[in-house]
């Protein structure tokens, strides 16, 4: 009970902090990002509303771009629920990439065991050199998989 009497008057930063279970260097970001509303009352429920955003891929400039509009009173839904389904397809795009990916580590190492079996101990087998001879388009693909690790599909660098 204690915690919902203190979001109704001013809160401190540090408080504030610890009931939205986040850092005072977190809280003061957002407050520059010009996340947060004017009116103490309402400042925990829109840390956790940003931080559940956050949470599922909005980045802060999406989320001060809707806020600002939500604050002036417009109502930003359907840019929100294109920004959600822009995610899901990247995500989507992320997984392809993903699972080709994963099929060809597999190939690689049935082969890399096949080669190993027939190598003596303390032999080098060549794997990665085999591997290059026989995948030479494959260079492209670790810039590929460095996008999918930042987060960024083939459809958001056509954007």
């Amino acid at each position: 009970m204690r915690a919902k009497a203190s979001t109704t008057r001013s809160l401190h930063s540090g408080e504030l902090a610890r009931l939205a279970d986040i850092s005072t260097d977190t809280l003061r970001f957002y407050e520059r990002r010009g996340l947060l509303p004017l009116a103490p009352r309402t400042v925990l429920a829109r840390v956790r509303l940003i931080r559940g955003a956050l949470s599922i891929g909005f980045s802060v400039a999406e989320l001060a771009a809707i806020l600002r509009e939500r604050d002036q009173g417009g109502a930003p839904c359907r840019r929100v629920r294109e920004l959600a389904a822009n995610k899901l397809a990247s995500v989507e795009d992320q997984l392809r990439h993903l699972q080709s990916w994963r099929r060809e580590l597999r190939k690689t190492l049935a082969g890399w065991d096949r080669a190993l079996k027939d190598t003596p101990r303390g032999k080098r087998a060549g794997l990665l050199e085999a591997f290059v001879a026989t995948h030479p388009k494959r260079q492209s693909r670790s810039v590929r998989l460095n996008a999918l690790a930042h987060g960024k599909s083939q459809r958001e660098k056509q954007q």
